[in-house]
């Protein structure tokens, strides 16, 4: 039997990475981050990425990574959905490295372990396990020429990740970000950086040829959509921790208005749904790191429960949170936005259920 709950290791990973938030990612800091004009905070990046050594989590050893699993990488997720702190991680240490993992990439992976560059997977973060090869961008006499629409993480990526179309059909590209054209847009989610990329015969290195671009893409979609459920219940968490603390010493009517029992209806509701959205966003990370056949199927339930539960979460976060809930100077907006955001990220719940019928061959 499997067991998805976390271990010593995972535990002592977590608080290192939540003792680094705590002190340097504050609610305050990221909403002040937010009014700036760097929104990133590339120095905690830095900090996460190469000292704690998260950004080579899942890579082996001997490619300069910590050789550890998706297990582990999906507890950093949560925290960072816990903080939704504005770096990186899920652009260059999980969709670009789990892409180049699964191409045998071994150029640039050290490079992305280490934290010295930072890397961004060029699809739309719509994009959905099972989908389609892009089709966007060609190849010709080792060039690439096309664009791609909201990138995550391009605006502040080293190198780019590129799906292209050549003359032997599908394959994945590298191509250093100062070659590509990148327009920054205005996301829904400020602490995640979208842009879109135009590539006008941009000099590419192949990284897989035909043989294994389509399934490296899918397998790091698929990756990437199950680490997003393990964001999306941080998200939730947060949002029950915070909501549950204020209803207790929120008075009116001479009691705390936790005490009403509505309040205590629509909170224990949310905590339901939080338990669930945990053992399924759990269980899909144990497939990912034991390459389970599993894995597929895990990831579609994953991410069609953890999506909603951290949209309702931070619907009622907000909601109960009073007239404070509602102002720029409380953090809610900012996990309302993020699951809202990640609920069309990596696929919605309806495409999620939809992969999900034909994997368990529904009509």
């Amino acid at each position: 039997m499997t067991d998805l709950l976390y271990s010593e290791v995972e535990d002592d990973l977590r608080a290192s990475v939540r003792d680094l938030f705590t002190d340097r990612a504050s609610s305050a800091a990221v909403l002040a981050r937010m009014e700036s004009a760097e929104p990133y905070d590339l120095k905690l990046w830095r900090t996460l990425a190469a000292e704690l050594g998260t950004a080579g989590l899942a890579v082996p050893e001997e490619l300069g990574g910590q050789g550890a699993s998706a297990r582990e990488v999906a507890v950093v997720m949560e925290e960072l959905g816990r903080a939704v702190v504005p770096v990186p991680f899920l652009g260059s240490a999980v969709l670009a490295t789990s892409a180049l993992l699964a191409a045998g990439d071994t150029e640039l992976l050290p490079r992305l372990a280490a934290g010295s560059v930072i890397g961004a997977l060029a699809v739309p973060l719509s994009t959905w396990p099972g989908a389609a090869f892009p089709s966007t961008v060609r190849a010709a006499d080792g060039a690439l020429t096309g664009s791609i629409g909201t990138v995550p993480d391009a605006p502040v990526a080293d190198v780019l990740v590129v799906p292209a179309t050549g003359p032997d059909g599908p394959g994945l590209y590298a191509v250093e970000a100062s070659a590509a054209t990148i327009t920054e847009i205005i996301p829904l989610d400020l602490t995640r950086r979208l842009a879109d990329v135009v590539l006008d015969n941009a000099p590419a290195r192949l990284i897989a040829g035909p043989d294994r671009a389509a399934g490296a893409l899918d397998h790091a979609v698929t990756f990437g959509a199950g680490m997003l459920a393990s964001e999306q219940l941080g998200v939730a968490q947060w949002c029950l921790d915070e909501t549950v603390a204020y209803v207790k010493q929120r008075y009116q009517f001479g009691r705390p208005i936790g005490s009403f029992q509505a309040l205590k209806h629509r909170l224990a509701d949310v905590y339901l749904e939080l338990v669930g959205a945990r053992a399924a966003a759990r269980y899909a990370a144990d497939t990912l790191a034991t390459g389970d056949s599993d894995a597929s199927v895990a990831v579609a339930v994953a991410q069609s429960s953890c999506a909603l539960t951290a949209v309702h979460a931070a619907e009622e976060a907000v909601q109960l949170h009073g007239g404070i809930g509602m102002t720029w100077e409380h953090p809610a907006h900012l996990y309302l936005k993020r699951a809202k955001a990640g609920e069309l990220s990596l696929g919605t719940p309806g495409r999620h259920r939809d992969h999900l019928a034909t994997l368990i061959d529904l009509p």
